[in-house]
């Protein structure tokens, strides 16, 4: 792994190395007032990542991009990039990072400005200190360019250290900034004019929307986190009292999401399905199911018939967070049959919710793949088996077929050979294509 990681810092270098070459190549000389936006718009970029805040580990996230973009408008030559280089230098040398951590963060930046530059000029841009004409279509690829250079180069780094795949790390990545980079972008244009009519003056009335922008990203960032960690206390309350939902949940919620991507689901809606699939049990927090889920043996019909009452109260605990509220009918109808045997409701074929009949699959994949107490996991061959056998019955067809005929099946196949196979020591559980 560690070789892995150190060729692509390697290839990202070069990359930036020969980027800047190109750049240099090129030529251009600096307006009058070149070097002081420079220095002003870099110095401002170097006091946003001073102040980046923490999203994770040793993560964090900055608006340094939005002066320096406004510096590549006003200066794009190779004495910005070079520039950049210094300035993220200090800041590695200020934050101790590791010398692997400091040389990527300096060349995927390096590198992304240099492009970005390169993009703009290719298709017309210039100076906005030579030229009072503006570019659009130069503006607008510039920023995209930088940006998408930043969120590649980073989720293909955070891919190879994490072992995860490279699509789903970046999807995660962008999901929760991505409304925010497109609401940002016009600030560096902004940012820009501001420096060319009031100069010193004007960069440093920067500071006010430097900071009202760092502010609103922080609070984003801030709420997604918290309601991450709701949605995992409310699990892990649940799996304090069932060892059969211990992992159980998590598993679901990896196997949905597969599923929901062969099924063609958007970005947004695989991770709306995500959300209620780790919620999909939540309502055995209840006190009435404890004493069902610490039982040893089987379960009579009447306790049986309290556990099918768990979907219910698990969609009125989820619809308590008003964000949630659009995920309750796919926690509520998780149980319902295609064939309309299923439960609460008895809804049957395209009555069941989407993400309730994606769910349903994953369920039950998570059911077959576990050791219980009376028999060993199934087997990968088993469960395409069954899948196909109850196509038509428990399951639809259709999102079956699309699972176990496509690639998503192998990816299937890989996150439960991650994930399992578990065993648990409860066997209140229902039969192997049912899951309380």
């Amino acid at each position: 792994m560690k070789t892995r990681i150190h060729y692509y810092v390697c290839a990202i270098v070069a990359a930036a190395l020969l980027s800047g070459a190109a750049l240099f190549a090129l030529g251009g000389s600096l307006e009058a007032r070149g070097p002081l936006a420079i220095g002003c718009m870099v110095g401002w970029g170097l006091i946003a990542q001073l102040l980046a805040h923490s999203i994770g580990g040793d993560s964090t996230e900055s608006i340094a991009s939005m002066p320096y973009l406004a510096a590549a408008f006003l200066a794009p030559t190779w004495h910005l990039p070079a520039a950049i280089a210094l300035a993220e230098t200090i800041v590695s040398v200020v934050r101790r990072r590791e010398r692997i951590k400091a040389v990527f963060n300096i060349s995927q930046m390096v590198l992304g400005f240099c492009l970005a530059i390169l993009v703009y000029r290719a298709l017309g841009g210039a100076s906005l200190l030579a030229s009072s004409s503006f570019h659009p279509i130069a503006f607008c690829a510039g920023v995209v360019v930088a940006f998408a250079t930043n969120t590649l180069a980073v989720s293909g780094a955070l891919a190879i250290s994490e072992k995860k795949g490279f699509a789903a790390v970046w999807r995660a990545s962008t999901r929760g900034s991505i409304f925010y980079d497109v609401l940002a972008a016009p600030l560096p244009y902004f940012f820009a004019q501001l420096f060319i009519a009031k100069g010193v003056f004007g960069a440093l009335l920067l500071a006010v929307p430097l900071l009202a922008v760092r502010q609103i990203f922080r609070t984003a960032w801030r709420l997604e986190q918290a309601t991450q960690d709701l949605l995992q206390l409310m699990v892990k309350a649940i799996e304090a009292r069932d060892p059969y939902t211990s992992g159980h949940s998590q598993r679901v919620q990896v196997y949905s999401v597969i599923i929901g991507r062969a099924a063609g689901l958007s970005s947004r809606d695989a991770e709306r399905l995500s959300k209620a699939a780790l919620l999909h049990d939540v309502g055995k927090i209840h006190e009435m199911y404890a004493p069902i889920l610490r039982k040893p043996d089987k379960l009579t019909d009447d306790e049986w018939s309290l556990m099918r009452t768990h979907p219910i109260k698990s969609a009125e605990l989820v619809s308590t967070v008003s964000h949630l509220r659009d995920v309750v009918p796919a926690v509520r109808h998780h149980h319902e049959n295609w064939d309309g045997s299923g439960y609460p409701d008895r809804l049957h074929g395209a009555e069941i919710p989407l993400f309730s009949r994606i769910i349903a699959i994953a369920d039950t994949i998570d059911a077959m793949t576990t050791t219980r107490p009376y028999r060993a996991a199934r087997t990968l061959d088993q469960v395409r088996a069954e899948l196909t056998a109850m196509a038509g019955r428990q399951f639809d067809p259709e999102l079956c077929a699309s699972v176990l005929n496509g690639p998503f099946f192998k990816r299937l196949a890989e996150a439960v050979s991650v994930n399992g196979p578990t065993s648990i020591s409860n066997n209140s559980v229902t039969p192997v294509l049912r899951t309380a």
